[in-house]
């Protein structure tokens, strides 16, 4: 099992074969194979699970630390994005992978795959929703995509992505400031963590009974573009965060070129009234008939969606005339396999992948029928309140099944099988990427996204004391 330590003095000596820390806060990898193979595991496990605040620190603080030494930095798409705009490049849709479970191993799997096939053209990403029941701040997040990058044998630019900051409707009708205070906040605890790409979902609040288009996504446009002259005002000296907006919420009615003019077209000009000079949005998410996570059917499984790529290309095209990198699809993991080489050949820009990964580690034959017992016997005692009516048990599980996340997050990071359903993870990241065009980016995000290493805060003085002994 791999080390937990419980001081930051323990946490140095378990890593004193990787890596060296000196008094002035000088961090040098020592050997850079044992750092592979056991020392980012065990600045990721004690990130993640041990009870001493100040080993947490110095553990995240260490993983932001060791990747900077091995070569590893966080990046912003946005230069990649322009260089799509531009035309520089096609036949290319990123990959933006939410992990809600066995984060480490499961980053650290889809880098080694992506590295097997020259690919480096691909996001890690976490929800503001998924932030609560899987128990991950920003900072854990990036801890742990961190280290599993050092796992892997990275180097370069790692890109992610603060998914779906979006402003709840019941919330925001309540008390629109403080839901916007909310969004706020995140961004900025999203840049400290070292996110350099950040996803404004204000399209909860478009208002579909007013008679204009323009009007319906006034208070959208108006609120995306407050959170992005926000995060122009945070950004890094010399970064370009990357921002995504979204006109139409992920599964209602699909969207149309009326609708994203319109909300080019506002955002424009709010931001520029906002913050005049700054740089506007690399993206826009646009609804084509999923849904996020699916449909389940009442004797288990998902139903089939008509998306519309017609709407993912005509809305593309308009998107890239206004110098974005297209539009993103949302919801698109649980739908077959068989159609990712569509998204590419129409233009889209990013996919976003979250459930299918987490129905590949729930359903699999491989995981141990004892903790799906124990997770069922917890969902009925503390996820009841959020059946639906008419649902079978097989709808219900599947409903909220990752509001057990969180919870059982160490039982899942130690799973015995857990090698075992990696490698189902690992064919579907292959069937995935090749697909998505994922294949030989590795030379295009090296041309486009410029070698730009992280800012690193100053180490937790407990982290000092220690290295001081």
């Amino acid at each position: 099992m791999t080390t937990i330590a419980s001081s930051p003095h323990e946490l140095l000596a378990a890593l004193r074969p990787s890596l060296s820390l000196t008094p002035d806060g000088t961090l040098t990898i020592t050997d850079a194979t044992s750092m592979r193979r056991e020392g980012a595991a065990i600045i990721a496990w004690s990130a993640a699970f041990s009870a001493d605040e100040a080993t947490v620190r110095s553990a995240q603080w260490l993983a932001h630390s060791a990747a900077a030494a091995s070569g590893i930095y966080s990046a912003s798409a946005a230069p990649l994005y322009a260089a799509r705009a531009a035309g520089a490049y096609e036949g290319i849709s990123v990959p933006a992978i939410n992990l809600r479970a066995q984060v480490f191993d499961m980053a650290r799997t889809a880098l080694e795959c992506a590295s097997s096939m020259g690919g480096a053209a691909l996001i890690f990403e976490l929800a503001r929703s998924e932030q609560t029941y899987t128990f991950q701040r920003p900072v854990d997040y990036a801890t742990s995509i961190y280290a599993a990058a050092i796992a892997a044998g990275w180097h370069g630019p790692l890109f992610i992505q603060g998914d779906h900051y979006q402003f709840v409707a019941k919330k925001y009708a309540a008390d629109p400031d403080a839901v916007a205070a909310e969004i706020a906040r995140a961004c900025r605890l999203a840049v400290d963590a070292g996110y350099r790409n950040i996803d404004i979902d204000a399209s909860t609040l478009v208002d579909l009974s007013h008679p204009t288009v323009a009007a319906q996504q006034r208070v959208n446009v108006e609120r995306s573009a407050e959170a992005a002259a926000l995060i122009r005002s945070i950004e890094p000296s010399g970064v370009q965060i990357s921002i995504g907006g979204e006109i139409g919420e992920v599964g209602t009615n699909n969207s149309t070129e009326e609708e994203l003019t319109a909300y080019l077209d506002g955002f424009d000009a709010e931001l520029a009234r906002l913050h005049p000079g700054a740089r506007g949005l690399s993206k826009v998410s646009v609804q084509t008939g999923t849904s996020h996570g699916g449909v389940p059917l009442p004797g288990g499984g998902v139903a089939e969606v008509a998306l519309d790529f017609g709407v993912l290309e005509r809305l593309g095209a308009l998107a890239r005339a206004r110098g974005l990198a297209g539009v993103v699809q949302h919801g698109a993991s649980t739908l077959p396999e068989s159609l990712f080489h569509r998204f590419p050949e129409v233009g889209t820009a990013e996919v976003h992948l979250a459930t299918g990964f987490q129905n590949t580690l729930y359903d699999h034959p491989a995981f141990p029928s004892e903790l799906r017992a124990e997770i069922t016997a917890w969902l009925k005692a503390n996820a009841a309140d959020e059946a639906k009516p008419g649902d079978s048990e097989e709808q219900f599980i599947y409903r909220t099944r990752k509001k057990a996340l969180g919870p059982f997050k160490r039982q899942l990071w130690e799973v015995a099988s857990k090698a075992e359903i990696l490698e189902t993870q690992r064919a579907r990241f292959h069937s995935l990427f090749t697909q998505l065009g994922v294949t030989g980016t590795r030379a295009l995000v090296t041309r486009w996204v410029p070698e730009l290493p992280d800012p690193l805060p100053a180490a937790p003085s407990e982290l000092m004391s220690a290295a001081r002994v």
